[in-house]
Formats: structure tokens, C-alpha cells, sequence
């Protein structure tokens, strides 16, 4: 494992000795628009391990994406080597279908502190929650970015993460009453504590989480990528390409149901994924939006 082979795997060619906010963003933004966020390997028949030679290989070396506690334990391991000041931390996500959040802690993300100020950074959530800078720790503050208006609320030590989206622009009007599409203008994407994690702790999660028949990542194959403009998604056979501030405060969102055999060459074309085992894409019903 070397921070050298990472870069060159999310194409990263800038400085990184000083441990500052600017090289932070930079080698953020060149993660999230190289490394999908993705839950394939349970749909290939593949275990998903959370050792970290094994989720490097995958995701440096065989050139794979991964779900949150793959994505952010690579991107924490780089930022430590790098010399920042890094704790995990363990969200717990909300269920739109439930109107509530979960009450296992499934979400992996990671806390840094820089010249005593504390930053989110999440390169684990994908679609339209995935932001693209880190995050100002601090209560009732909008932060703007180019996907949204992204929100932490905290109370009685609970921080509480939002986004606040755009209207939305569907082409195709076939597709305006997609499940896939979040319909609130304020979306709740999850809620955590600063207590400090290990790995060892989302252990069970892991496993339950591509073995249980209520897990929402055993009834939908997923892939997602951000692009310079917005974001791509792989649900099941359904291909989403989104474009943020398409026209003033509109992001416009295309869809597109690909054949079987289409599906292999989306994943190499359009988020630059091979597979060695075959895909068996599934899209259940499910509280995922994009």
C-alpha cells in the first residue's frame, strides 16, 4: 500500500505536504469523481471486506469503487499518512420509506481537524448526498456547494446533516414520478455523534448489510460517480445522469433503462468499472433516492 498509487488511481498530480484545507478539498474532489460509491460486489457473488489491504487492492489496484465503509477507511488511511489530524465517526441514516432514521449505525465517515477547526469529510454517500468540499463542523450554518445547500444542525450533542436541493427537470416526463427521484425540497440524509470509532465497530454492519433480505443494498444494485457537473447512477437496469444548475436554480435529471447487455459496457464507459465476476442487477423496491 502507498499514497503514491492511490493518486495515480483517482489521477490526483498536485502537492500534498502541507496538511492545509486546499489539499484536503483537491484530493476529496479527485476521489469522489474517480472512485464510485457502489455496492456491486454483492451482486457479483463477491464477499466485501472491511481489512484495508483488501479494500485497497480492490479499489486501488483492480480499480473498483466501494460503499461508505470502504470508501472513507481508504480516504482516512491516505489523509492519516498525509499527516491530518483524523477521528471515524458512525452515522446513522435516514429512511425516507419510514420517515425515520435507522438505529443501526451504518454509515462510516470521518471528522479532521485543521488549525483546531473540525471539517466532515463523507466520500461514502454518493448521488445527490454526496458533498463535494469538507464541511465546516458548526451548528445551523448553510454551506453552500455546487450540488446544494448542505446543512449540520446539532442538538444535545447530536449533529444532523442536510441538503436543501434545487427543482428538478425531468426530459423524459415518462420517468416524473420515478421512486428514484427525492420529491422534498429539504432532504435528511443522516445523524451522528462526535464519539470516536474504530473500524471494528461497523463489523456486523458490514456483514448484515449484504446478507439480510431487509437491507436496502441486497435489493438494489447500485453504482455512482461525480462528474465536474453532477452526478451518474447505476440503479438495477436504470441509468440517471444528472446535470446540477442545468438552468438557474434547476438541475435536470435524464433517464435511461439499458438493456441486459448494455449493462458491462455502461459500468467500463460511464464510471470506468470492470468487473470479473458477472453482474446480476437488481432494483427491488426500496427507500433509495437519487
Amino acid at each position: 500500500m502507498n499514497v503514491e498509487e492511490y493518486f495515480s488511481r483517482i489521477g490526483y498530480k498536485g502537492s500534498y505536504d502541507k496538511q492545509d484545507l486546499e489539499t484536503l478539498t483537491a484530493v476529496f474532489q479527485h476521489h469522489i469523481r474517480a472512485i464510485p460509491f457502489e455496492n456491486l460486489s454483492i451482486h457479483c457473488g463477491e464477499t466485501i471486506t472491511l481489512e484495508l489491504d483488501q479494500v485497497y487492492n480492490k479499489i486501488v489496484m483492480k480499480r473498483r469503487g466501494g460503499w461508505c465503509m470502504e470508501n472513507n477507511q481508504l480516504l482516512n488511511w491516505v489523509l492519516k499518512t498525509l499527516g491530518y489530524d483524523t477521528t471515524i465517526l458512525g452515522a446513522y441514516v435516514y429512511n425516507p420509506q419510514q420517515n425515520t432514521y435507522a438505529t443501526r449505525m451504518t454509515h462510516l465517515l470521518i471528522k479532521v481537524v485543521i488549525g483546531g477547526k473540525a471539517y466532515i469529510v463523507d466520500a461514502g454517500f454518493g448521488v445527490s448526498g454526496q458533498m463535494w468540499q469538507p464541511m465546516e463542523l458548526i451548528s445551523g450554518k448553510d454551506q453552500p456547494q455546487i450540488p446544494g445547500v448542505f446543512r449540520f444542525t446539532e442538538n444535545d450533542g447530536i449533529w444532523y446533516y442536510e441538503k436543501i436541493r434545487r427543482k428538478q427537470y425531468i426530459p423524459n416526463q415518462h420517468f416524473a414520478d420515478s421512486d428514484l427521484l427525492e420529491k422534498r425540497e429539504c432532504r435528511k440524509l443522516y445523524f451522528f455523534s462526535l464519539e470516536p470509532r474504530t473500524v471494528a465497530d461497523f463489523q456486523f454492519q458490514c456483514t448484515y448489510l449484504q446478507t439480510s433480505p431487509d437491507s436496502l443494498f441486497t435489493k438494489k444494485s447500485i453504482c455512482s460517480i461525480q462528474t465536474t457537473d453532477g452526478f451518474r447512477a447505476l440503479i438495477g437496469w436504470m441509468l440517471t445522469e444528472t446535470t446540477y444548475n442545468y438552468k438557474e436554480d434547476t438541475d435536470v435529471v435524464e433517464f435511461t433503462i439499458l438493456q441486459e447487455e448494455e449493462v458491462e459496457k455502461t459500468l467500463e464507459d460511464k464510471f470506468n468499472i470492470a468487473l470479473e465476476r458477472k453482474l446480476v442487477p437488481i432494483n427491488d423496491k426500496g427507500p433509495y433516492k437519487i
